[in-house]
């Protein structure tokens, strides 16, 4: 085996041993393809700060059987080393105005920013205010506004359908007579006005309302612990914040977009690293982001009219782009992701695009912008025994684990909670088995979605999906479904699970229909939506409704025990 390490306070021109280590992983890396046979790279603790993504190309690979491992030093035993890599910034040079924190950042745009180790909120206030009406490019309000950095601001609107929230960002805000003009940056609004157009049983949707929150200006800096980057300098920008009482504020700025790049990559191991401090700019861009469901967003082309029955209809993209990664794989094999945590990140913490072979197990994902692991058209994944809370922190519509496209994916033993919208989601696939989860407090934020959300064909009568064992408990918003099989979910077998505190445990009757869809061994404290008149695509059979909690937890004790993690979190 060929061991290299790496520190901080390293020098790459050093031979990378551990008492000459190197400095960057780059050198590292450099050094790995190099190497031949099993080679283990070293992270010394501290902060790997990275001014760019680190790239590894097919070139990166293992080969002949051996791996290269990335891991934390001391990896599997108690005196493992802390190690971050980050993507962030650190903002030194500050000067005090009036309480507020300022420092010059000069080109930098970030959308996030870590305050002591700990996310930042940008500063917000809810809605608009005075009376406040559409146009075809924007806003008028008869109220003033006292913005500094009009350009900078970005709305946010949530609930335009209930599982949506779209951000879009101001271009200009001019004074006419007695109105404020709101002017929104293009071609983003021209989207939304195309996307969000819905008849709902008499109540009509036609473009995005009014925004339900207005981010980013120095004039929102009203409570502690947020802060807003001003941009109207260009080159000059300023950043603002707003200090906690008695904080000494130790201020990092996320610049990187993404962390770890990997293509056509095979056989490489990730172990005990903490990813942190990335952003993602789309949003607050003239792109924005015109959200339809899940991590989808639309980016321009056709837009469906979808029937949803006598009386109802909605508007929807045809096709949708995915939030990107801060972890991204792109047809890689053999990736291993163990015992990594993911945090404070600007969009979803690790993304996998085709490619087979992945396995996430043993990681802790917390405090995420969007979701915590998106698999799109792999094959053969395991998400295993993961923690994962607070995510979708920006991005309401992100579940806490999103596969779409998958064959033979396993989703087994994690424990996935306060989360603002689904807890899990499978798109159409083939062969996926969710099993042995332990879903709390889902859709905290958005509805119409569920603990665990089915949407689409899941195979065929020799590869059924399966979901079986899991535990959903305390779905919040109304309007809601603890396991939610929606819009022609097939060929899926529904057992063994347990829900309770829902709105709803499950539903039967969706459009499309069900078909081959198999609800067995099930116990809920209530009975699902059309079960009493079950449709002829759905099997329903040995379910048990206990509304008693106590007596819930009794029967259902066995299930219990076997779901949620593996490995239990100090």
């Amino acid at each position: 085996m060929v061991e290299f390490h790496v520190s901080p306070t390293g020098d790459d021109a050093t031979p990378g041993t551990a008492g000459q280590p190197f400095a960057t992983l780059e050198r590292a890396r450099r050094a790995a393809r190099e190497a031949t046979g099993e080679v283990v790279v070293h992270l010394r603790a501290g902060t790997h700060v990275l001014t760019e993504p680190f790239e590894l190309t097919e070139d990166d690979s293992g080969g002949d059987g051996h791996r290269i491992v990335y891991q934390a030093f001391g990896y599997g035993a108690d005196a493992r080393e802390e190690v971050v890599i980050s993507g962030g910034r650190e903002v030194t040079g500050h000067r005090t105005s009036e309480g507020v924190w300022l420092a010059e950042v000069g080109d930098l745009v970030t959308r996030h920013l870590t305050v002591n180790g700990r996310r930042a909120e940008r500063a917000g206030v809810d809605g608009l205010p005075g009376d406040v009406r559409r146009t075809p490019t924007g806003y008028v309000t008869d109220h003033p506004l006292d913005w500094r950095n009009a350009a900078g601001v970005e709305f946010v609107h949530r609930g335009v359908y209930p599982w949506t929230e779209a951000r879009l960002a101001v271009a200009e805000v001019t004074r006419e007579g007695d109105e404020t003009v709101i002017t929104m940056a293009r071609p983003a609004f021209d989207r939304a006005l195309e996307l969000y157009n819905a008849e709902w049983y008499g109540e009509v949707t036609a473009g995005p309302p009014a925004p339900t929150r207005v981010e980013n200006d120095p004039a929102f800096l009203t409570e502690p612990g947020t802060f807003a980057l001003d941009r109207s300098r260009p080159g000059g920008h300023v950043l603002h914040y707003l200090p906690r009482p008695d904080e000494d504020p130790h201020v990092v700025a996320p610049a990187l977009e993404v962390l770890v790049h990997a293509t056509g990559t095979r056989n490489v191991t990730f172990r005990g690293l903490t990813f942190a401090d990335t952003t993602w700019l789309r949003p607050g861009s003239d792109q924005g982001f015109p959200h339809y469901h899940a991590n989808g967003y639309y980016d321009g082309g056709p837009i469906e009219k979808i029937e949803m029955g006598e009386g109802a209809w909605l508007t929807a993209p045809s096709g949708q782009e995915q939030i990107p990664a801060c972890v991204r794989l792109d047809d890689t094999t053999g990736m291993r992701f163990e015992g990594c945590r993911f945090t404070r990140l600007g969009a979803t913490g690790l993304g996998a695009t085709g490619g087979a072979d992945l396995v996430v197990r043993g990681c802790d994902f917390d405090t995420l912008a969007a979701s915590a692991v998106a698999v799109t058209g792999s094959r053969a994944v395991l998400i295993e025994d993961n923690l994962i809370a607070h995510v979708g922190l920006d991005h309401s519509g992100s579940p806490g684990v999103t596969v779409l496209g998958t064959e033979d994916c396993t989703i087994t033993r994690n424990h996935v909670h306060n989360v603002p919208h689904n807890g899990i989601v499978a798109g159409p696939g083939r062969s996926t088995r969710i099993t042995h989860n332990l879903v709390i407090d889902a859709m905290c934020v958005l509805a119409d979605g569920g603990g665990i959300y089915l949407s689409g064909p899941q195979g065929d009568a020799g590869n059924r999906s399966v979901i079986s064992g899991n535990v959903v408990e305390d779905v919040r918003t109304p309007y809601n479904f603890g396991l939610y099989t929606d819009y022609g979910a097939s060929w899926v077998t529904v057992e063994q699970n347990v829900v309770a505190r829902a709105d709803n445990t499950s539903i039967l009757h969706v459009s499309p229909p069900l078909e081959h869809v198999v609800y067995r061994g099930n116990f809920w404290d209530a009975d699902p939506v059309g079960s009493d008149a079950v449709p002829a695509g759905v099997t329903y059979e040995g379910n048990t409704t206990i509304a008693d909690a106590d007596a819930l937890d009794a029967a259902t004790a066995d299930i219990r025990a076997r779901a949620g993690l593996l490995t239990k979190r100090v």
